[in-house]
């Protein structure tokens, strides 16, 4: 999985990945991709009514999350001898970070998470709540609503 995270910035020269900013846990991932070149990072395709476009603008971060969990799938699958099983579920959680507050807060969050799987929100077997997490949360809708609401919002990978 690491591996094929990586490979993406071989795919796409306009995405800068760090080893600090990436992290897989039991049941899902954290990372953070930065678009340095404004190719798709901001870009809406208008349907049309002849044509309207199917999956996510090339580029975009819908296009990059959907190419990894794509590839990773092929991966486990190969490995595990189960071609066309389901690995991921439908959606995952994106966000902009758009002050150095937030990014360092989420790069330590990145950083720990491991440590504090025994509180993960997506840990069948959580022992109790993430003050962390629930900061970093509450940063980001202080964030949305102090930009006038642009944070990107989805569902877990």
């Amino acid at each position: 999985m690491r591996a094929e995270w990586f490979k993406t910035v071989q795919l796409r020269p306009y995405v800068v990945l760090h080893e600090d900013e990436f992290v897989v846990m039991p049941n899902h991932i954290h990372g953070i991709i930065w678009i340095v070149d404004d190719v798709g990072a901001t870009r809406r395709v208008a349907p049309t009514k002849t044509n309207p476009p199917a999956g996510p603008a090339p580029g975009s971060i819908g296009a990059i999350v959907g190419a990894f969990k794509s590839a990773v799938t092929r991966r486990i699958n190969q490995r595990r001898g189960t071609p066309g099983v389901r690995v991921w579920q439908r959606n995952y959680h994106e966000h902009i970070i758009r002050h150095e507050r937030a990014l360092n807060a989420i790069r330590r969050y990145i950083a720990e998470n491991p440590l504090r799987w025994h509180l993960d929100r997506y840990n069948p077997h959580a022992t109790g709540t993430d003050p962390q997490a629930q900061e970093i949360w509450q940063m980001m809708k202080e964030n949305a609503r102090t930009v006038g609401r642009r944070a990107l919002t989805g569902g877990q990978s």
